[in-house]
């Protein structure tokens, strides 16, 4: 398994991580977690719980592109160190993203989500280049 496919693997991990914030939160604003209606739940959370659910979210958007262009530069492309480093540096962002999300910093949020984005799209075009 090359490195970047771990990235692939760590950010499933990643996306449903966030969940903990979302379900704690849930249980403090309403005293328990509604396994029946989740989503009624889920969408009246408030503050943090209601970011982390944001977060989830949009990980979870974003998990295929990243997916697909990992995929697609492990299989179309020789240059194996920028296809790691970029998975890595992915990764890195997404950290700092879901933080700046659980954070309330919705501008520098939305930056460190372009950088992600322009790393993907960095990963879609490494073929292009060897």
């Amino acid at each position: 398994m090359t490195i970047a496919v771990a990235t692939v693997i760590a950010f499933l991990f990643m996306a449903y991580g966030v969940r903990w914030w979302v379900i704690r939160g849930a249980i403090a604003q309403d005293g328990s977690y509604d396994n029946n209606h989740p989503r009624i739940q889920q969408a009246a959370l408030t503050g943090r719980a209601a970011r982390a659910q944001a977060a989830h979210q949009n990980s979870l958007e974003a998990f295929a592109p990243f997916a697909a262009a990992v995929l697609v530069a492990q299989g179309y492309s020789d240059l194996d160190a920028w296809r790691d480093g970029l998975a890595i540096a992915f990764i890195a962002i997404r950290l700092v993203y879901i933080q700046a999300y659980l954070g309330d910093w919705g501008n520098g949020r939305s930056l460190v989500w372009g950088l992600g984005f322009f790393v993907t799209l960095g990963l879609f075009c490494l073929p292009l280049l060897g």
